[in-house]
This record gives C-alpha cells, sequence and structure tokens, in this order.
C-alpha cells in the first residue's frame, strides 16, 4: 500500500523509513501508520499489503494454499525492500520479527513497538478474525500464545515503544511523531 506524499525513494544509498511500525495483531500498525502519514505527510507502506500485491491473494489465501513457510519467505523479502526503498511509514506484519534476517536488518532503524494487551489486541481483532494464525478453535490461547513468543522480538527491535491500550490511533500517531520528531503536515 503506497499512499501519501512522501518521497518514494529508489533503493539509494541514505533512503531509509522514518517510522517503522512493529507490534501483534490488533495493535494499530496499518490505521496507525495510515494516520502517521496524515499527520506527518509521509508516505505509507504496508508490507502486508506488499506481499498482497506480488502473489495476488490475500494473506489467508496464501496461508491455505502455499503454507506459513512461503509466506514467511514473501514477507522477508517485502520487508527488506521496504526498508531500502521507503522513505516514509513502513507498516509490518504481526510475525515479520520471527525472522532473524529481518531483525538484524531492522537494527539502526526508528521502529516503533505497538505495545497491546491480549486482551485489548483480541477485543480489537475480534473473534471472527480473517488472520489465519488465529483462525484456530481457541483465538484466545492461541492470541496469548503467539505475543508472549514475540513479546521479547518486539522488544528486541524497537527503538521506540507506545503502549496503545486506551489510545485512539490519532493519539498514538501524535505520540509517535513526538517521539521520533517528525514534523506535522
Amino acid at each position: 500500500m503506497h499512499t501519501g506524499d512522501g518521497a518514494e525513494g529508489s533503493g539509494a544509498a541514505g533512503v531509509r523509513p522514518k517510522a517503522v511500525l512493529v507490534g501483534p495483531p490488533g495493535s494499530g500498525k496499518t490505521s496507525v501508520g495510515a494516520a502517521l502519514a496524515a499527520l506527518t505527510g509521509l508516505a505509507v507502506r504496508d508490507t502486508d499489503a506488499d506481499v498482497e500485491a506480488t502473489v495476488g491473494m490475500t494473506i489467508a489465501e496464501l496461508f491455505a494454499t502455499r503454507g506459513e513457510p512461503a509466506f514467511r519467505e514473501l514477507e522477508e523479502q517485502a520487508v527488506a525492500a521496504g526498508l531500502a526503498e521507503h522513505a516514509g511509514v513502513l507498516s509490518l506484519g504481526g510475525g515479520a520479527v520471527l525472522s532473524d534476517r529481518t531483525r538484524a536488518a531492522l537494527r539502526g532503524h526508528a521502529v516503533v513497538f505497538l505495545a497491546t494487551s491480549a486482551s485489548v489486541g483480541m477485543k480489537r481483532v475480534g473473534l471472527t478474525s480473517h488472520r489465519p494464525l488465529l483462525a484456530g478453535i481457541n483465538p484466545r490461547a492461541t492470541y496469548r500464545s503467539l505475543l508472549a513468543q514475540r513479546l521479547p522480538l518486539y522488544q528486541e527491535v524497537a527503538a521506540v515503544e507506545i503502549d496503545t491500550d486506551g489510545l485512539t490511533v490519532g493519539q498514538v500517531a501524535a505520540a509517535i511523531a513526538e517521539r521520533l520528531g517528525l514534523g506535522s503536515a
């Protein structure tokens, strides 16, 4: 997903996202990314949307037809491309941090961890989620397990952590802009 007025790089040296958003499902990466882009005048790019555009199907369809390993490989490539080419706000999929290569590539970037509690994250995601990793018999337990597994990885890559519980999308975007010193449009 590419929107906004911010410059897109051509992969030249020095092109870096101004903010890279990571966090679990329901933390607001996509909506906060769009709000932050609108607030700052930067372009926004979502690596899940990049993967979907590459394969011509939704993430859920990709999981169903090719499996999680194929998705994770495409996700890793999308993150690497976004980090090299995009000079605005880059939103990563919730599981992108599972990749050692992705975590290494994120070092030195303005990575913002959008933290959320399991209860708030599940409420935001909903029980009828289109998210393949939460489509099992007990999505609440799956979400809690996913959060416990990924929390140290989000914290490892984060330069900034914002607790999103109790905040609106606009408040989270404003907090990120302030913490990263990004001006408003």
